[in-house]
């Protein structure tokens, strides 16, 4: 094993972060000189070059990229451990959340509310993103904990994953489709209409997909959005049938009801996950407390 400083590898991170020997110095407050010379001294004690240096600009070398990608997600995990060390008593410090914006709406304010007259001084950061993005937050250390749809494909074996509502899917439609209301339609029926749905980027899509391809159908949407509200909207104006989750329909529906199946469909779960082998904040712990009780792995 290499004896290399660390700060060898702080001043390495910021210049492949910033890709600028002079921007690095300004966030490291060190002379521009001194950045140099601690990269030509990492060059010389891994025997590798790092960076491609010209008049104009700096990129990483192939050898570069490689160890950026092993050094970044260790800055990250210091930086956290600096962050939770500065947290007082009071529950100040930092919490990163990564949710989708329907999640974030219809869940999760309530909880944000609460926590943030509990302890005002802590700062509360929220990520949109769709439920498989955010795993791909929590993996690279960009958030401390997600709230996200399940089944979800990307959680792997290494997260905690706690169950905190169990909920339905539906088909919804406006007074358009009046003559389905009090039927029960099945998959082969549904597709005669047209389906409004998010898009494939999202572990919703991907659910309805495998509920007719278990009947070897093939879906194809006639509008495809990433907002829950907008399909909503949407179908409100009778332009096709949405599928949405039944915590997000609206209290007062209004011309909006809910196109029954002929088989029910399978339930969902909204789930918090983090990575239990990584230190969190007081303030990240704090929040996760709200659903102790009803935590169940």
């Amino acid at each position: 094993m290499m004896d290399i400083n660390y700060e060898l590898y702080k001043v390495f991170y910021y210049v492949a972060k910033t890709l600028s020997f002079s921007e690095a110095s300004k966030q490291l407050f060190i002379s521009q000189s001194a950045v140099s010379q601690s990269v030509k001294a990492l060059e010389k004690k891994l025997d590798q070059t790092l960076f491609i240096r010209s008049t104009k600009k700096v990129r990483l070398t192939p050898e570069g990229e490689i160890l950026f990608r092993h050094v970044e997600p260790a800055m990250t995990l210091i930086q956290k451990g600096e962050a939770q060390l500065l947290d007082t008593e009071n529950g100040s410090g930092q919490i990163r959340i990564g949710a989708s914006d329907t999640i974030c709406r219809y869940f999760l304010i309530p909880y944000l509310e609460k926590f943030h007259k509990a302890f005002p001084r802590a700062h509360i950061k929220v990520t949109n993103a769709t439920s498989i993005r955010c795993v791909e937050l929590l993996e690279t250390g960009q958030v401390d904990l997600i709230v996200v749809n399940y089944p979800n494909p990307a959680l792997g074996s290494i997260y905690n994953v706690k169950k905190i509502l169990e909920f339905q899917d539906v088909f919804i439609a406006n007074e358009t489709y009046s003559e389905l209301k009090g039927r029960h339609l099945s998959a082969e029926e549904l597709l005669k209409y047209p389906i409004l749905m998010l898009d494939k980027k999202s572990t919703t899509s991907e659910f309805l997909h495998a509920l007719f391809q278990k009947y070897q159908l093939d879906l194809v949407p006639e509008i495809e959005l990433s907002s829950n509200d907008l399909l909503i909207d949407l179908a409100s104006i009778g332009l096709g049938i949405a599928f949405i989750p039944d915590y997000c329909l609206p209290r007062k529906p209004e011309n909006l009801f809910i196109v029954e199946t002929q088989e029910e469909l399978p339930k969902r779960e909204l789930v918090i996950a983090y990575n239990d082998h990584i230190p969190v904040s007081k303030a990240t712990r704090e929040f996760l407390n709200y659903w102790q009780g009803d935590l169940t792995s």
